[in-house]
């Protein structure tokens, strides 16, 4: 066995310790926990940085913004180990910004570091040599980027192909995803941050969003775009099991029992072969009251600091 294949191995076993439980903080239902190395995960769970978004005043180009923005953080998009690890881009890049915190066996060395070419997230790039590197901050100054943004020039998209396909084997994209990446990640400055360095993590927000995958893969229906519609409501999934873990524990029954029924709807549409008006029309009269229920739950969930730090202190 060579030394490639070695490492790889080796990087597949921890990974498979990491995901049975043998990594720090597995006591903890949230995913996130799993690739967190921190000295105060109930602070860093609960709080991410602020995202650094400017807004397209065109609405076509905000529209596949929001497209990419949604993408961003469904773990399906990149396939391969990542896929069945439940990483996406968000995992490493925060609100398009870094993860300081972000630790994962075989694959960082310090905390916020990745090794873009390791062998167990890729049979394309993986080089079996290990060296990780910090995670870069989407919403840094982009003359300080390795990788272009001006419009004018295709590097950005070309670079997001590759890293999706490549780096992490994931399938290929829609086009209108891919395209959407790119108008997200452009969209991210320095100068849209205005002074606000964190963000707690809130259940509204988290809602929000999986409102406007439902609304975005209707109209990509709508438009002939079922491949983006697919992807649009995996991220909604990958959301609603999110906020799930939140409400793993005593307690939060009735609220996961909320977050399952919407899955199902959202499911059904998800399988179909052709999602109809009808299932979309079910979802949005049902999903208001729903969305209620759950923010008036916020409080007695993991999405609460202190009642993290109490499960933490147990």
């Amino acid at each position: 066995m060579g030394r490639g294949q070695g490492r790889t191995r080796l990087l597949i076993a921890a990974a498979a310790l990491l995901l049975c439980g043998g990594a720090s903080l597995s006591s903890l239902p949230l995913r996130d926990a799993r690739w967190l190395q921190s000295s105060d995960p109930a602070a860093d769970l609960t709080r991410q940085p602020a995202e650094c978004r400017a807004r397209y005043a065109d609405p076509v180009v905000e529209r596949s913004a929001e497209i990419g923005r949604i993408a961003f953080s469904a773990p399906l998009l990149l396939g391969g180990q990542a896929a069945r690890a439940g990483l996406s881009c968000s995992t490493c890049h925060a609100n398009g910004r870094s993860n300081a915190h972000f630790h994962f066996p075989g694959i960082s060395g310090a905390p916020g570091t990745a090794d873009v070419t390791a062998s167990l997230m890729s049979s394309h790039r993986g080089d079996g040599i290990f060296n990780p590197k910090p995670i870069p901050d989407l919403a840094a100054d982009p003359a300080k980027l390795k990788v272009s943004r001006d419009p004018a020039k295709d590097d950005l998209k070309r670079f997001i192909h590759g890293l999706i396909t490549q780096e992490f084997d994931g399938p290929e994209p829609p086009p209108a995803v891919l395209d959407g990446l790119v108008a997200y990640v452009r969209s991210l400055s320095p100068a849209a941050c205005k002074g606000e360095r964190t963000r707690s993590v809130r259940i509204g927000s988290m809602l929000d969003d999986v409102d406007n995958a439902v609304r975005l893969a209707e109209s990509s229906y709508s438009a002939g775009d079922p491949a983006t519609a697919h992807v649009l409501i995996a991220a909604a999934r990958s959301t609603l099991g999110k906020i799930d873990e939140r409400f793993e524990l005593p307690g939060g029954e009735e609220s996961r029992a909320v977050l399952r029924e919407a899955d199902t709807e959202l499911r059904s549409i998800e399988t179909a072969d052709r999602a109809s008006r009808d299932q979309f029309d079910a979802w949005r009269r049902a999903w208001p009251a729903r969305a209620r229920q759950l923010r008036s739950a916020e409080s007695q969930s993991l999405f609460s600091e202190a009642v993290l730090r109490r499960v933490l202190a147990n």
